[in-house]
Formats: structure tokens, C-alpha cells, sequence
């Protein structure tokens, strides 16, 4: 199907790159400059601010409580934008959406980015998350059977790159890992996937904006090569949670996504490869008030059997 109309709308009335250089201080401003005021977002049971206090050191998180129960379980959240932009504020949206939809106490991860902070920084920060919120569960009202992971674009890349550590340090709490078009693969030869040739202009994120985007990333110390920077170099994917992988029909990154999710079920994990069609990178974060597209959460609940 084309992209859809109020996708096309909104891209229509972009202005063009002005061909300087990335400003991450400028865009994280614009990018809070368009988030809701409190009154109008998801109401929830609660929304509490804290210090997680990790072997990374205090991170900021946010928890999401959808309901009265005295307990719930966990998943644990990781924001997109390609490693330099994104925070708990600018993406409060996706996480009450979640909270809403799956009846899951949420918590959002304020992990560090670049440039400021070096790779690997941010990964650690998430995956240390992750521990607290199963060593402090009784403090957090988990119900001790799930702990999800989920995450957007680069949040994606956190959120498989930490089941892959949780896994290789023979820590089994973790039971989902949720990837929304998530970036996989931070080499960006065009002959690698089709959809960077396919899905390279006029969708929203184009594939030459791959490389300076997560230049500030590559450019801290992370290494294409290492698979907790590109997942998809993993040679050995077995005994990784079961995953949902959620791709955009027009995204560059489409491929690289379902390639993993080919590749976790190859090595006998549960794996669902779920294409939206008509959409582009980031639909979760800035097009989920589209009912085609908000139905991602409702999915999101029935993978993790919250129904």
C-alpha cells in the first residue's frame, strides 16, 4: 500500500535539511518543545519520577502504574533516537500507551547519551536498569514472573542488546523482548538490506541520514562489528527471550529487523515479525494516534499474554 495519507500530510510540511551539521543540544530542545502539557496526556493509576541507584550509577527513571493492583508486571522501556536525542519526557506517550494497554507497571529509562557520554555509556545505564528493577521488585510491586524489555529504534537496539547480556551473564529474569523497528545493524552499506535502497527517500528517515544521525554514537566508541551494536552480528541467537519485532513497510531499517526475527526463529526462539503497512521509521513514537498504527500496543499486549 502507499504511505499513509497522514503520514504523507505531515512529511509534506517538513522543511528540508538545511545541509549543516547535526546540533544535538538544538534538536533535544525542539523535540521538547512539542511535548503535550501533563494535562493532556494518558491518564494513569500513577507516574512517579525516581533514582534508580545501579552498578552503572543513578539513573533517572519513570514508572508507570496502569491500575490499583498490588502488583503488576514489569517492562522495562528504552527510548528511541539514534542514541543522542529522546527522553522520558518526549517519549511519556509511548510509555503510558503501554502502561494503558498491557496492564504492565512501566519504567521508562532515562539512560545516557551521546556525545555527551561515551559508548558504552547508554547500554549500560539500560541493561543496569533492568537489574534493579528485579533485585528492588518486591520495592516496585513486581509480581516476580515478568520482566519485558521493549524499546523504539535505537531503544530497540538497547532492548535486544540487553537480553543478549542478561543472557550471557546467566541472567533468565527477562521473559519478552519487544523491538519496535529497531536499528540492528549500524553498518550502513546499501547493498546490505533492500529496504535501504527501497525505502532510501521521501519516507521520513532517508538512508543518508543513517550515518550522520548515529554518528555521535559510532563516533563514542561503538563498533558496527560488536553485536551489542548491532544485534544482528550475534552468531548465536539461542536461549534469547521470545521476541516481537515490529517493522514499518517503508523504513529503511525494515530488513535488518526481519532479518533477526528470521534469524531468532532459525535458532529456535518464539519470534513474531509484525510489518505495519504504510509506515515509516517511527510511527510508534510520533504516529500511534492513527488507529492502524495504535493497535501496536494491543499487539504488544496479546505477544506478552496479557489479554
Amino acid at each position: 500500500m502507499p504511505l499513509h495519507p497522514e503520514i504523507a500530510k505531515f512529511l509534506a510540511g517538513l522543511p528540508g535539511p538545511d545541509g549543516g551539521p547535526l546540533d544535538p543540544v538544538a534538536m533535544r530542545a525542539d523535540e521538547e518543545a512539542h511535548v503535550p502539557p501533563l494535562e493532556e496526556r494518558l491518564p494513569l493509576h500513577a507516574v512517579e519520577d525516581v533514582t534508580a541507584r545501579t552498578a552503572s550509577g543513578e539513573v533517572p527513571v519513570r514508572i508507570y502504574t496502569p491500575d490499583e493492583a498490588d502488583s503488576h508486571g514489569l517492562l522495562v522501556y528504552f527510548h528511541g533516537g539514534a542514541f543522542f536525542l529522546g527522553s522520558l519526557e518526549t517519549h511519556d506517550h509511548v510509555a503510558r500507551s503501554l502502561a494503558r494497554e498491557t496492564a504492565l507497571k512501566v519504567v521508562s529509562v532515562g539512560y545516557r547519551l551521546a556525545p555527551e557520554h561515551a559508548f558504552p555509556a547508554g547500554l549500560d545505564d539500560a541493561y543496569a536498569v533492568v537489574r534493579w528493577a528485579a533485585e528492588e521488585g518486591s520495592g516496585l510491586g513486581w509480581d516476580g514472573e515478568m520482566l519485558a524489555v521493549a524499546g523504539d529504534s535505537s531503544g530497540g537496539t538497547f532492548a535486544a542488546a540487553v537480553a543478549a547480556k542478561a543472557h550471557d551473564d546467566g541472567f533468565h529474569r527477562i521473559t519478552h523482548q519487544v523491538l519496535y523497528y529497531p536499528s540492528l545493524d549500524l553498518d550502513f552499506d546499501v547493498d546490505r538490506y533492500a529496504s535501504l535502497r527501497e525505502n532510501a527517500v521521501g519516507y521520513g528517515l532517508e538512508t543518508a541520514g543513517l550515518k550522520p544521525f548515529n554518528a555521535f554514537y559510532l563516533d563514542s566508541g561503538a563498533d558496527p562489528a560488536d553485536p551489542l551494536v548491532s544485534p544482528v552480528k550475534r552468531a548465536d541467537l539461542t536461549g534469547l527471550p521470545p521476541a516481537l519485532v515490529v517493522t514499518g513497510e517503508f523504513d529503511p531499517m525494515r530488513d535488518e529487523g526481519e532479518l533477526y526475527g528470521q534469524r531468532l526463529r532459525e535458532a529456535g526462539v518464539a519470534a513474531t515479525v509484525s510489518r505495519y503497512d504504510g509506515a515509516g521509521h517511527g510511527f510508534v513514537q510520533h504516529f500511534s494516534w492513527i488507529p492502524e498504527y495504535h493497535r501496536v500496543f494491543t499487539e504488544t499486549r496479546d505477544f506478552l499474554g496479557r489479554r
